[in-house]
């Protein structure tokens, strides 16, 4: 894109008047590609506040259905969409949102073999990927693709009135990867389930928008690198820490040891 037309000038003012994001800055979003795992609670944020922002092209992926107790915190959804599959209703708002981008749907459940026929040629235009799905096991199998891939990984998860937000550049030698953090031993189903524990709706609200942020900070590179640090939010408080998290040698996925 050689320059930015009258109307996206007009649109996307706002992002441009930044002088950390500007002209420039705004260009690379309309030529981005991010990958968004999981169109629910931390999705449907997310996915809004990309298509707003115009990053170019959007790959939305899940094989889940809508379901009417969906519909207290994940916000692209309506009684009319109960039983659709959430890719397509996805799809369907943020083009309503946005014209202009790109929207790319796999109605799947994420696996390895999803990308056996090639997956570097997948994982090639794709700038940042979003993590917002719901167990261990599609989070530690995104999380390798990221650090095989080299394409970074903004991890976002809530659970009642928690929330957790993490940037991953695994294959650097001072990063660490999701993986480091999680480690090995985890049973693949042991994650918390909001429908047993609770979720409060504006709790993923905030994280999901949260992980768009860190997804445009990755293209346009506005602010501090957050890489390495995970950020915790406690709503009953209220309160937000840092916390630095090492890198593991012993990693299976980004580790130097052998």
């Amino acid at each position: 894109m050689t320059s930015l037309s009258d109307a996206q000038l007009d649109r996307y003012a706002r992002h441009i008047v930044l002088k950390e994001v500007g002209g420039a800055g705004q260009k690379k979003l309309l030529s981005s590609h991010i990958l968004i795992v999981g169109a629910g609670g931390i999705g449907c944020p997310a996915i809004q506040y990309l298509a707003a922002a115009g990053i170019g092209t959007l790959t939305i992926i899940d094989d889940d259905q809508v379901s009417l107790s969906n519909l207290q915190r994940q916000v692209l959804f309506s009684e009319n969409d109960i039983g659709r599959p959430k890719v397509e209703v996805a799809k369907v708002a943020a083009q309503r949102i946005n014209p202009e981008i790109e929207i790319n749907t796999i109605n799947q459940k994420l696996t390895a073999q999803h990308f056996s026929e090639d997956p570097a040629a997948f994982f090639a235009p794709i700038d940042a990927i979003i993590d917002g799905s719901d167990n261990y096991q599609t989070r530690l199998l995104v999380s390798d693709l990221s650090v095989k891939y080299q394409v970074p990984l903004i991890s976002a998860a809530i659970g009642q009135f928690q929330g957790q937000l993490g940037t991953f550049r695994g294959w650097e030698a001072d990063k660490p990867c999701y993986r480091c953090f999680v480690g090995d031993a985890l049973d693949p189903d042991d994650c918390d389930n909001c429908s047993e524990v609770g979720v409060l709706g504006a709790m993923v609200g905030l994280m999901g928008s949260f992980a768009a942020m860190e997804a445009i900070r990755v293209v346009t590179r506005f602010g501090d690198d957050p890489a390495g640090k995970l950020q915790l939010f406690d709503g009953l408080t209220p309160a937000m820490r840092s916390i630095n998290l090492p890198k593991d040698p012993a990693c299976s996925a980004c580790g130097t040891k052998t």
